[in-house]
């Protein structure tokens, strides 16, 4: 079966909608298979209404390798055979699709409610429960394994610190996890649909707080697809100052992450330090735009603040501060004995398994997938400057911490650079209206991993469906299967090394 039956597009590059190729099932089904089967990977799979009683499926599917993306659909009425059978990284996006819209995916082995909502198409419920009322959240059949020997340990959603909701419930031989199944919806607030009739005044503070410490990289996906829609190309300088708030996020997050990590094992001068220099890096952002999360500075067009010769400088003096900070208190984390032997060998995933379940960002690789879109799928300044993609082999808890530190290193490197040699030029473009009957993708590499967003302009060139796939949202069962094995005591350092969101997932 050729690919090419599916239609490919760039980065940021709007379409006419009627380019993307509408195909029978069979062929539909198929062609995402053989993909898949070549090394493309199922970056979206969403449906929008297609008449009073079918579905339209969209995929979209990216090629790491090859840095290309394609499109496809199909229609569907109530059911369809399940990809998940033979291609387990679409089992979450089946799981989804049969809740939001009620068409069941037969023979999908897992089919369960991932957000615990009403379906969006009255009269129609893929599990047969009626219409009428959502489920709360968590009220599911879980998975259960029986025997003399085995318990069962709930916890959730509600957690000892000041964290978001989420239940997790192992299936445990003694200290041994079988299983662990992870329940989310707690947050659900219907945000894709209150995007869909926009852009309005909102908009931008929907998208900056769908995930909160992802402001910059979920604000730059939404301004690439508004740019991809009204053909406005931003200047280099508004590029520049667009990674550079990027970056800065990934420094502060990653460096709150090893920390967190370092208080997961007890080793508490890493943990103090990266909490204080956390801050630093945000207050850094603070500096450019008056946000410690840079709300209000990436926006359609270009960028709302302009950094000015004395604030770079100023910018460039506590970059160089938090550098020398930083480093100081990530090797005393590789130094230390009894951290290592917490952090190795704990929640291993291997390359295999994370292609197989679509994992991205800093866990896949983690386990040796070199996979960036910063380099892949570049956009921007990016397209112009290298950022090294940051690997480990070994799939564990130290491979993901260790990746952590590399892409700290080399945001730093970066930042550094783009200050001292920043474009010169205008900040910000006046804005066309956007296209009618278009479609348009936008990948970014946030510090999590690849942030997608898709949108579908309407006769008016209003968005007809939005569509956001946070980088947690392909990694939370990889946090699952990462805990067979494992001590059920280690959950905190594997949960923790994941660092996956719960309002990205939930929407």
């Amino acid at each position: 079966m050729n690919r090419r039956l599916f239609q490919r597009l760039h980065n940021g590059q709007s379409i006419d909608l009627s380019g993307i190729p509408l195909l029978s099932m069979d062929t539909f089904r198929e062609s995402v298979l053989r993909s898949v089967s070549k090394n493309a990977r199922i970056a979206a799979l969403f449906g929008t209404p297609a008449g009073d009683d079918a579905l339209r499926l969209y995929v979209v599917l990216a090629n790491d390798s090859s840095g290309t993306l394609s499109a496809g659909a199909v229609d569907v009425a109530d059911s369809y055979p399940a990809l998940t059978t033979e291609c387990p990284q679409a089992q979450w996006f089946e799981r989804e699709i049969a809740e939001q819209w009620g068409v069941r995916p037969e023979g999908h082995p897992w089919l369960k409610p991932i957000r615990f909502h009403r379906s969006r198409r009255p009269g129609h419920d893929a599990w047969g429960r009626g219409n009428h009322e959502a489920i709360p959240p968590g009220v599911t059949d879980y998975f259960r394994v029986e025997g003399e020997e085995i318990h069962e340990v709930a916890v959730g959603p509600v957690h000892a610190g000041v964290i978001e909701p989420g239940h997790f419930r192992f299936q445990c031989r003694g200290e041994d996890v079988l299983h662990l199944e992870i329940s989310l919806g707690y947050q659900h607030r219907g945000v894709e649909r209150a995007l869909t009739g926009g852009p309005n005044p909102r908009t931008p503070h929907y998208i900056e707080t769908l995930a909160g410490d992802t402001s910059a990289g979920h604000m730059l996906a939404y301004a690439q697809i508004v740019e991809g829609l009204s053909g406005a190309h931003p200047t280099p300088r508004a590029h520049s100052l667009r990674a550079i708030a990027l970056e800065l996020e990934r420094l502060a997050n990653h460096t709150g992450d090893l920390g967190a990590l370092a208080g997961d094992v007890g080793y508490l001068p890493t943990a103090s330090y990266c909490g204080r220099i956390r801050g630093d890096f945000l207050n850094m952002t603070a500096l450019i735009c008056g946000n410690r999360f840079s709300r209000g500075l990436i926006r359609a067009g270009g960028v709302a603040y302009d950094l000015e010769d004395a604030r770079a400088e100023a910018l460039l003096t506590r970059l160089d501060a938090a550098q020398r900070d930083v480093t100081e208190a990530v090797e005393l984390l590789w130094s230390s004995p009894s951290v290592m032997a917490r952090f190795e060998g704990a929640g291993r995933l291997d390359e295999e398994r994370c292609r197989e379940l679509g994992l991205v960002g800093p866990a896949a690789r983690a386990s040796g997938i070199e996979q960036d879109v910063r380099v892949d799928f570049s956009t921007g300044i990016y397209s112009f400057v290298h950022v090294p993609v940051s690997a480990w082999p070994t799939g564990d808890v130290f491979a993901r911490a260790l990746v952590r530190w590399l892409e700290i290193r080399r945001s730093i490197e970066f930042i550094q650079g783009q200050l001292r040699s920043a474009p010169a030029g205008a900040l910000r473009h006046e804005m066309n209206p956007m296209g009618p009957n278009r479609f348009v993708v936008s990948l970014v590499e946030g510090w999590r991993g690849e942030i997608l967003h898709a949108a579908i302009t309407d006769d008016a060139g209003r968005f007809a469906a939005y569509k956001v796939v946070d980088p947690s949202f392909h990694n939370w069962f990889g946090l699952a299967v990462a805990m067979r094995g494992q001590p059920i005591s280690d959950f905190p350092l594997c949960n923790k090394s994941f660092n996956l969101s719960y309002c990205g997932h939930d929407l």
